[in-house]
């Protein structure tokens, strides 16, 4: 939900993307498009596409790969300040396109995006589409396989259902069809966490574990390597190391969280079939 947004500190104007309206079963959202290749949908974490979101996706796409960010809350490209970014998240879960709570099932929201996922294949090519998820949409990621063209998911310290450490914001039937997608065709999920993450715990991780056994490769770090200085809503309303690869990623050569950063993105060109020595060469 794209609204009018006010040039502040920081704020990224995300000029160098295509701006569309994709409309998927009626329901028309914004998306923010960029690259070349496979395409990789990007969901953005709360409070919305942030520079640190939009940074990611520019790496993504600079690794010789097409970007489509949707604006699924918060304004575009905003600095997350802590009072904004908490009323969006307020509203995002009363929401009738999430189930932030425990026995709400898949977000309604997700079938939009499997759309997305179809439409964003049909424009590229390749052998599929990345589908990487980042805290309220972490899971969301793992929800897209049902759609077939998603063949590389990355589940990004997800953080629904808020009030079930162990849930998996899944209903029963589509846990159950992920599970069997995932054995069928050999799918690898791959996943991250900080360590003491009380929105992403050790028991969510083993909750995917035990639904997706040796497919599921959930990676965790340790809290002392974040950056300490993330913008004010993850230090005032997130209160711990939770967003790996954007609010909490230190952009330092050979640091843990750049890793992470870079192990994501040889999955997705790997799944691909995109070679990012070709990509750099380009």
């Amino acid at each position: 939900m794209a609204t009018k947004r006010t040039q502040g500190r920081d704020d990224d104007p995300l000029d160098d993307f295509e701006r569309r309206e994709v409309e998927v079963e009626g329901m028309s959202k914004r998306v923010y498009v960029s690259g070349a290749g496979p395409a990789v949908v990007l969901m953005p974490e709360m409070p919305g596409i942030s520079p640190d979101v939009a940074r990611f996706a520019r790496w993504i796409r600079d690794a010789g790969l097409s970007v489509y960010v949707p604006s699924l809350f918060g304004v575009d490209g905003a600095y997350p300040l802590a009072d904004a970014a908490g009323a969006v998240m307020r509203r995002a879960c009363v929401s009738a396109e999430f189930r932030a709570f425990a026995g709400g099932g898949t977000s309604p929201v997700v079938g939009w995006l499997r759309g997305l996922a179809r439409a964003a294949h049909a424009e590229r090519g390749g052998p599929g589409v990345g589908a990487v998820g980042l805290c309220f949409t972490g899971n969301f990621a793992l929800s897209m396989t049902l759609e077939p063209a998603v063949v590389a998911p990355v589940v990004n310290h997800p953080s629904l259902p808020l009030d079930d450490p162990g849930g998996l914001e899944l209903g029963e039937g589509d846990a159950a069809a992920v599970a069997e997608r995932v054995r069928r065709e050999g799918l690898k999920v791959l996943a991250y966490r900080f360590e003491d993450d009380r929105w992403c715990t050790g028991r969510r991780f083993a909750a995917y574990r035990a639904l997706l056994g040796d497919a599921f490769d959930g990676r965790v770090l340790p809290a002392g390597v974040a950056n300490t200085d993330p913008p004010p809503f993850f230090r005032e309303v997130v209160g711990c190391a939770h967003s790996v690869v954007t609010a909490h990623l230190v952009d330092a050569a050979g640091h843990p969280t750049v890793r992470a950063r870079d192990e994501i993105i040889a999955f997705l060109a790997e799944r691909l079939g995109v070679s990012r020595e070709a990509a750099a060469a380009e």
